[in-house]
């Protein structure tokens, strides 16, 4: 049987992302050959040195190129010397809210010998489901007076019933696979307007699914309670700012954000959804081949269980724990193994793997 191919945009971007992204590619594609798919990659040099030499993080055009894949597969953007609104808002914001990627998943888990801070609160299994493309980063919003004393500037969040309740209806899908327990994040109790607005909507929305038990928690508790008592939560839902928060907490507590995937996803898939490791391009260790490829081969497992490969992405996040098992670590991580390295041990594990 001829293998099921799907057509994915590659955009290693800058940094590290120039490393991790063609080593996850070979993982993907060993995991292809076993298990009849093959990822058609077509590379894109969009990021900061498209920046420099164009003016813009990617060309006028690139969002028509982009609809026309099945997925989106991203390394990480961003390079000292170019602003961080130029890099997100050139790149990251437009391809997810014109794609409509509403959902930004984020599991986060313990792995098999990594040193968690966390170790005595016991092993983590939960995944945050952040509001991707409205909330608090918004555009409404502006500066006056610059210059002067009186210089102020001023941003307004944008919460939409529509917005919310699609989120949350997601959450509820995915915890009913789960455990069937959500938690809201909120901060009713200071934010006067749009967070009693979010767990008005969220409530309602889950009252749809009796099967579900929700709990709605202030976001600075909630935090604490990530770090004192994480079996508490399972599925996480949360406005863009917190969900962002949140994430890179949850990732740091089971060891490092160069392990964590996350899925910017348009789950009506009218549009391609795009997967990327949490971590950034980290321009400090770029070029050295010692980053962790962990986030982005997992990002990619996540991108072959979207596009309907359940068997292979299970094996590839089967094989990062063999590795990690073995002792077989980045230096992010407690150990000294390069990029390459790694990146050979879980093509190994994957390949023995029965």
């Amino acid at each position: 049987m001829a293998p099921q191919t799907h057509r994915v945009a590659a955009l290693p971007g800058d940094g590290i992302g120039t490393e991790v992204l063609p080593a996850a590619q070979r993982v993907l594609d060993i995991a292809g050959e076993r298990f009849g798919v093959r990822l058609e990659w077509h590379e894109f040099a969009w990021g900061a040195e498209h920046f420099v030499k164009r003016g813009r993080m990617m060309p006028i055009d690139a969002l028509d190129t982009l609809g026309g894949f099945d997925a989106i597969f991203l390394g990480a953007v961003g390079t000292p010397g170019i602003s961080d609104v130029e890099t997100l808002w050139g790149m990251l914001i437009p391809i997810r809210r014109v794609f409509d990627q509403y959902v930004n998943l984020r599991p986060i888990r313990s792995l098999p010998g990594i040193d968690s801070p966390l170790k005595r609160a016991g092993d983590v299994d939960l995944v945050i489901v952040r509001e991707n493309v409205e909330g608090e980063y918004s555009e409404v919003g502006g500066r006056s007076y610059r210059g002067q004393p009186e210089e102020a500037a001023y941003q307004q969040s944008l919460f939409t019933r529509r917005g919310v309740e699609r989120v949350a209806r997601f959450a509820a899908d995915l915890a009913a696979q789960r455990s069937g327990r959500v938690t809201s994040a909120t901060k009713s109790n200071g934010i006067i307007h749009t967070m009693p607005f979010w767990d008005e909507v969220v409530s309602e929305t889950l009252s749809n699914h009796p099967d579900i038990r929700l709990t709605s928690v202030l976001i600075d508790a909630l935090a604490a309670s990530l770090i004192l008592q994480p079996s508490r939560h399972d599925v996480i839902v949360a406005s863009n700012l917190f969900g962002d928060i949140l994430s890179d907490l949850a990732a740091a507590m089971v060891g490092s954000i160069g392990i964590a995937p996350s899925a910017n996803l348009n789950p009506v898939r009218k549009h391609p959804s795009m997967f990327e490791p949490v971590h950034g391009s980290a321009p400090d260790i770029a070029g050295l081949g010692i980053a962790n490829p962990i986030g982005q081969i997992w990002a990619g497992a996540l991108m072959l269980e979207h596009l309907g490969h359940t068997d292979a992405a299970a094996a590839i996040v089967a094989a990062i724990e063999a590795t990690l098992a073995a002792g077989v670590m980045t230096s992010d991580i407690g150990g000294t193994a390069t990029t390459e390295q790694a990146t050979n041990a879980i093509i190994a594990a994957l390949a023995s793997a029965d």
